[in-house]
């Protein structure tokens, strides 16, 4: 296979300069990671609907799982932009790559290190760090999607144990589990995390099939059964759609700058094509309508590279509020979706071949904006931050 190996990253506005040395130099081994071991293999388990072998554990070895965790806990200790930095070399590799990095530290070891027990933290979080463990998280349910605190999916406290029941839908990770922190509504009505283990009786984790997005990632179920949970299991830090909530608003930052790798991707490529392309005796780059579209490919990433950047320091000052993030969101999964279809394009014909990446980005990038809060919710979470007013 053939790619367009992308040796440096648009910097239209210096913002490298804004970057610490450990910031470039984590970019720089991310990338290199990604240039050796996932893109020689991405589009064969794109065509053929299958994962990449090993993933896990490659990412554990270079610590882009969970980067932010405390060293103590088999972390790296690192702040939110070097997080935002991985993401979004990872995700020019491939979204369902920075998918699969993003649901084990923002969705599976973020709640226990925040939520859980000492026990619980030095249980799991150390091999969930190295990519010895997989982990999932169950909180979309069939019926329930944009609105979790409808969820179905209960428990009940059966003496020594808690008895689990309900489903989960369109799980990362999930037929590779190891573990899920699964969110249900206790005998109260109020929503609590639990770690399910695999092998424990009654859970099931069947696969979906028939994806046309997100193909070299494994996606499924978490089916509950009567099934029997330690009571040590249960997160003991947080009670409510709080506990939830907070983890998406860690994903969803990691979205926000995995997506500007994307639509790096496809610009990079597409620059260098409409350099060597010739149509009428000239480059199709010498064209109007082409140079139109490069022009806005890096006017919109280099606006999302400086919102991103600007999130990441009040992430790190922990000011940074669920509102801004969604702001984030939906703005950077647009705009890397539109790059996407529109750099395709350039390409004519050979814009759909797997040789090029556009075509594969925009397909994992039409989950991307559906998942962790649709294109739509996240314009009214705007919109009631800015009225007071819920239009939900």
């Amino acid at each position: 296979m053939s790619y367009y190996s992308l040796t440096s990253i648009p910097d239209y506005y210096g913002i490298d300069s804004l970057l610490t040395e450990e910031h470039k130099l984590i970019r720089q081994s991310v990338r290199d990671w990604v240039e050796s071991f996932v893109m020689p293999q991405i589009d064969h388990a794109a065509q053929n609907h299958t994962d990449i072998p090993n993933l896990m554990k490659e990412l554990g070895q270079i610590g882009a799982l969970g980067p932010y965790i405390p060293v103590e806990y088999g972390g790296s200790g690192l702040d939110q932009i070097s997080y935002g930095l991985i993401m979004q070399e990872l995700e020019r590799g491939d979204s369902a790559v920075r998918s699969a990095a993003s649901v084990q530290s923002s969705l599976v070891m973020f709640p226990i290190n925040e939520f859980g027990s000492e026990e619980q933290k030095r249980k799991y979080l150390p091999k969930l760090a190295a990519g010895e463990m997989i982990g999932s998280f169950g909180l979309t349910e069939p019926n329930h999607g944009s609105d979790p605190g409808s969820m179905e999916t209960n428990f009940k406290d059966m003496g020594d144990h808690y008895l689990l029941n309900g489903a989960k839908m369109w799980i990362t990770n999930s037929p590779l589990c190891d573990i899920a922190v699964v969110w249900a509504k206790n005998e109260e009505g109020k929503v609590q995390g639990l770690i399910v283990e695999r092998g424990m009786d009654g859970f099931t984790t069947p696969e979906t099939h028939n994806k046309w997005s997100l193909r070299a990632s494994k996606t499924g179920e978490l089916v509950f059964n009567d099934v029997k949970v330690p009571k040590e299991n249960l997160l003991p830090g947080v009670t409510g759609l709080k506990g939830p909530l907070s983890c998406l608003n860690s994903a969803r930052y990691g979205i926000s700058w995995g997506v500007i790798g994307a639509a790096i991707d496809c610009y990079c490529t597409a620059v260098q094509y409409a350099k060597e392309r010739k149509q009428f005796g000239k480059p199709i780059g010498s064209y109007q309508l082409q140079q139109k579209k490069l022009a806005e490919f890096l006017t919109e990433i280099t606006k999302a590279q400086l919102l991103c950047l600007q999130l990441g320091n009040l992430k790190n000052a922990h000011k940074a509020t669920p509102a801004q993030i969604s702001m984030a969101k939906r703005n950077n999964v647009k705009m890397a979706i539109d790059i996407a279809r529109e750099s395709r394009q350039i390409l004519g014909g050979m814009g759909i071949m797997g040789e090029f990446p556009m075509m594969r980005h925009a397909a994992n990038l039409e989950s991307v904006i559906t998942y962790e809060g649709t294109h739509d919710v996240h314009l009214l979470i705007t919109g009631l931050d800015i009225t007071g007013i819920n239009a939900f």
